[in-house]
């Protein structure tokens, strides 16, 4: 099993990253390659952009210690597992952390490269974000509510 980890240091507080990165349904707004996301309890399916579903398991969705962890569920993978953490460096500013253990490992990579240009994607899009509005989602993703409490 592989595992890769890409970081990210972000100009912006820990709560203003991890309203988007937490949100299961806001990955299509800034991880590459994903066009939409539905969640539906702990199982979100995500479609790439070649039209691909994949289905997840929500692992963790912690809001107060800022961590988000899933699994892939389906697709070529034999195990799988991300993590997203969000540290608050006290200063205004976080580091975000996406580490994914994979099997095959060439998935580990695969998903690490990806992890890396969603990080710089949410530093570009939280950096430049300074209206009265920032944070504020536009995402495509769907909430779905199974009924139950």
């Amino acid at each position: 099993m592989a595992s890769v980890r890409r970081s990210q240091r972000i100009a912006a507080s820990a709560d203003r990253v991890w309203e988007l990165v937490g949100d299961p349904v806001r990955l299509p707004e800034w991880f590459p390659g994903v066009v939409d996301a539905v969640v539906d309890g702990d199982e979100r399916t995500i479609t790439l952009g070649s039209g691909i579903p994949l289905p997840e398991r929500i692992i963790t969705n912690d809001p107060i210690a800022r961590r988000f962890q899933y699994s892939v569920t389906g697709g070529l993978f034999r195990h799988h597992l991300g993590t997203i953490d969000v540290f608050d460096l006290g200063d205004d500013t976080c580091l975000v952390s996406y580490s994914t253990d994979a099997e095959p490992d060439v998935m580990a990579l695969v998903i690490g490269g990806a992890a890396g240009a969603g990080l710089r994607e949410v530093k570009r899009r939280l950096e430049a974000d300074t209206g009265p509005d920032a944070g504020a989602g536009t995402g495509t993703g769907k909430l779905h509510d199974d009924g139950s409490d």
